[in-house]
């Protein structure tokens, strides 16, 4: 019996492998102005006013806004929150994700087309690369060609301008929580500490590589709204949609063509909706999770129409509900207010007032009462029974306060403050904490042996404000 060879036909690795991924094609976005891009700019003035300008702020003889980490005080204006004010922050997240909730429910994307800081600095980094590299053809033009010195001029420009605008960003943002005209002199002088040193430069590179490469990637591949969004939209939410029943076919045609004459509909198959989205997604391919809902197809659609002679509106917001049974602008603003809708809203202003309620009756001090363990109770001079506290008290506001201390539960009960504090009265200064020993007797065999329920009340004396605190004294057997 003879067996049959196989031959075994070897080929270079490369000729053999296959790639799993599909290779990332760079999106160069088109330049596009429009009642969309208008109001685009419009949030990314106003947000960068407001986030390179505030640190910027006084309020009175400190820094308007400041999150002071080290003394674990943190500034809003005329307002000083605590750690152990932490309900409040919990209080604003939830507020945030419910207004999250709302305005895609409502309009869709919005924050992400005109709000978010990915986009925001996506747009600015965009705004430079044009300014020096040029629109959209040159670029395309430029990366194609080999290595010259036009270019590499061009390049090392526009990364100078990026590095420069990151570490600005990233400088700012770290002088929300450390003083930033302290920070911006101890940058001049390098003399930054170590942990500034690290944020500065940590959020200048994630600005950097966010905005001036990753770009749409950070949206379609990064972010989990992408992801989630479909699950806060309905038929009746606000979406950059494509009127596909009056656009198609598509087609192209000479400007004086009558569409209806050679069987086209209004869209001309340009592709400038194309071009100029910054997520390289084509909207007539209906709604989908790159989108952010930036309008920059709408725009440039319109403009298309204008020269066409067309009607406005072939790519617009609209809502699903509104193409499909062709509603008017009436009908739509008035499908707003359905009940999910209405539901986000009530529970969003309940939160809202109770929050303002809260921070309007929020005592202007805090009070902390922890038992020394060290002494569980112990006889003194006098025949007296003497238990030892430490009482924390906290003035936020920012003036010099005086309080007095008292406590009330058992007969006889005294009180006696170590330190300065003489007779109860205790001065603090604007925005400080102090931690005071106080010493509680009574007259022994004055009460029966256990664990007694007393309370602290501590009185503002430049106001009417008080705080009152529960803790235990110890009789011993």
């Amino acid at each position: 019996m003879t067996q049959k060879v196989i031959p075994i036909v070897t080929q270079p690795l490369d000729e053999v492998m296959v790639s799993l991924y599909e290779a990332q094609k760079k999106i160069y976005p088109r330049s596009v102005s429009g009642f969309f891009s208008k109001w685009r700019w419009g949030m990314i003035w106003l947000t960068q006013i407001v986030f390179y300008g505030l640190p910027w702020l006084e309020w009175g003889q400190r820094q308007a806004v400041l999150f002071d980490l080290a003394s674990r005080r943190f500034y809003l204006f005329g307002l000083v929150l605590y750690p152990q004010d932490l309900i409040y922050l919990t209080g604003i997240l939830v507020i945030s994700a419910l207004s999250l909730f709302l305005f895609t429910a409502v309009a869709g994307r919005l924050w992400c087309g005109f709000s978010c800081p990915q986009t925001v600095y996506t747009e600015i980094f965009l705004w430079i690369e044009r300014k020096i590299e040029g629109d959209r053809a040159a670029r395309m033009r430029l990366d194609s060609l080999p290595l010259t010195s036009e270019k590499a001029l061009k390049k090392g420009l526009k990364h100078l301008v990026w590095i420069a605008l990151a570490l600005w960003t990233g400088l700012t943002l770290v002088g929300y929580f450390t003083p930033i005209r302290e920070l911006l002199l101890s940058f001049e002088q390098a003399s930054l500490g170590p942990w500034e040193s690290f944020w500065v430069f940590f959020y200048g590179f994630a600005t950097y590589g966010n905005a001036g490469f990753m770009r749409e990637q950070v949206c379609k591949y990064m972010c989990p709204y992408a992801r989630f969004q479909s699950a806060m939209f309905d038929h009746d939410t606000l979406i950059v949609t494509y009127d596909n029943a009056r656009g198609e076919p598509r087609g192209g045609r000479a400007r004086a063509a009558d569409p209806k004459s050679i069987g086209l509909g209004a869209c001309v198959d340009c592709t400038l909706c194309v071009q100029v989205c910054p997520t390289g997604i084509d909207i007539r391919d209906g709604l989908q999770y790159e989108c952010i809902g930036c309008g920059a197809c709408a725009d440039v659609c319109d403009t298309v129409m204008d020269k066409m002679g067309y009607m406005r509106g072939l790519v617009k917001f609209s809502t699903q509900n509104a193409i499909s049974q062709k509603w008017t602008q009436h009908q739509i603003i008035k499908r707003v207010l359905r009940p999910r809708v209405l539901v986000y809203t009530t529970i969003l202003l309940v939160l809202c007032i109770g929050l303002a309620l809260s921070l309007e009756m929020r005592s202007p001090f805090m009070v902390d009462v922890i038992r020394d363990r060290g002494v569980m109770s112990r006889v003194v001079d006098g025949d007296k029974l003497e238990n030892l506290y430490r009482m924390q008290i906290m003035n936020t506001t920012e003036k010099l306060q005086h309080y007095r201390i008292s406590a009330s539960g058992l007969n006889g009960l005294e009180i006696e403050s170590d330190g300065d504090e003489s007779n109860g009265l205790v001065t603090i200064g604007a925005a400080q904490s102090q931690w005071v020993t106080i010493h509680l007797q009574i007259p022994q065999e004055s009460a029966e042996p256990g664990s007694h329920p007393i309370q602290f009340v501590v009185q503002a004396l430049d106001s009417p404000d008080h705080v009152s605190e529960r803790a235990i004294f110890l009789v011993p057997r």
